[in-house]
């Protein structure tokens, strides 16, 4: 299927400025997350184009390249894009996407509107406010994403005070704010040319939560929290990529003065493997066999991510051959299904060679000037 315009994508004119190609973007990123849309593939699609597009647009130099050649300008061996696939943008998959996201617009905000608004804490008319919510980033290696784990983490927030039990008073009384009248709230009203205008904002005295106390509480100073480090569990299902994140109700900062604790959000990060790379659910990998064993086929035992496995290699195999072994990469996330693992061979060319060895190479130069076919010589030739 033919790529759509990026502009068209965004819904943005090709004149758009910066800004308004951010705000296009954000708004789709929001409609189409993942997490938004839990198993809905056709919205994942969407979040994963959008995000292609908005990686190119966003940037002057490969919008110029863009306008100029369209899709062409990133396809193939020389293509700019650079986002980990084997051509360009060709392998720009929803890992990258949802990483990219994240590196933008990974702000505090983003949670609200992702989990739908609500979630920060504030001024409610007649309760107590609910606590903050709180981040931390958890990075994890593929192994532990390929088998799901459980984490525990530490994390310091504020915590209900044990001296008065949160609720900001030595007595543990509250009185009914007398500016607000415990509404948590009040309206300012002002006249203006077009009439009288009524403002409401949170209550200045009591901070909207409608009360107040006569008798602070000495070890919280009155607010009902005090900074406590603890220890949360965080069970990471397998699957996970960059840029997911998790959420755990109630284990953010308590609210003050007896308020509701706000949510732990759970970050997802990707430790860098010294032999495997990412792209979705594949792995790759990169590995080095002599010419005889190009030549020849061989049995290579190479690493996976849950013990090792054998590659049989052809006779006649060139360098930079890519072999798929089907089921061995990444799960994919509560999907039950694996990706695969992708192995590119490189054949060594030896740089010093022993007087055997010269002999032999030099005698299988010669057997290659004759007619008859190469690799047939080159069998008899090294059994």
């Amino acid at each position: 299927m033919a790529k759509r315009d990026y502009y068209e994508v965004l819904g943005v004119s090709k004149t758009a400025d910066e800004e308004e190609i951010k705000r296009a973007y954000r708004k789709l990123a929001i409609k189409y997350h993942p997490d938004k849309n839990p198993g809905d593939k056709s919205a994942e699609e969407k979040f994963r184009e959008a995000t292609e597009a908005y990686e190119i647009l966003k940037d002057a130099k490969k919008r110029q390249q863009y306008d100029q050649f369209g899709h062409a300008a990133f396809e193939g061996p020389a293509g700019q894009g650079g986002f980990g696939g084997f051509s360009g943008f060709g392998g720009f998959d929803i890992s990258d996407a949802l990483r990219a996201f994240m590196n933008d617009f990974g702000g505090d905000s983003i949670f609200s509107e992702l989990f739908g608004g609500g979630r920060r804490g504030g001024g409610r008319r007649g309760g107590a406010a609910r606590g903050n919510d709180l981040q931390v980033r958890l990075k994890l290696t593929l192994s532990e994403i390929l088998s799901g784990v459980n984490k525990t983490i530490k994390i310091k927030r504020g915590d209900r005070c044990p001296t008065c039990g949160g609720s900001g008073s030595k007595s543990g009384k509250k009185n009914a704010c007398r500016q607000c009248g415990g509404e948590g709230r009040v309206q300012q009203v002002s006249q203006s040319f077009f009439g009288q205008v009524i403002r409401e904002s949170v209550c200045p005295a009591c901070h909207g939560e409608g009360s107040t106390v006569s008798d602070p509480c000495t070890t919280c100073k009155g607010s009902g929290t005090v900074e406590a480090e603890t220890k949360v569990a965080v069970d990471i299902p397998p699957g996970v990529s960059e840029g997911n994140y998790i959420s755990i109700p109630g284990k953010g900062d308590a609210g003050p003065n007896g308020g509701p604790a706000g949510d732990l959000i759970v970050i997802i990060q990707e430790a860098r493997h010294d032999f495997f790379e990412r792209h979705g659910t594949d792995i790759f990998c990169e590995i080095n066999i002599s010419f005889s064993e190009a030549a020849l086929g061989a049995e290579k035992t190479i690493p996976t991510l849950d013990g090792k496995v054998s590659l049989k290699v052809p006779p006649g195999t060139q360098s930079e051959k890519i072999f798929r072994l089907r089921g061995k990469g990444l799960p994919v996330l509560h999907g039950g299904q694996f990706g695969d693992l992708l192995a590119k061979v490189h054949v060594q060319t030896p740089e010093k060679l022993n007087r055997e060895q010269r002999d032999l190479l030099e005698k299988l130069s010669a057997v290659e000037q004759k007619p008859d076919s190469f690799f047939d010589k080159a069998k008899d030739f090294f059994s």
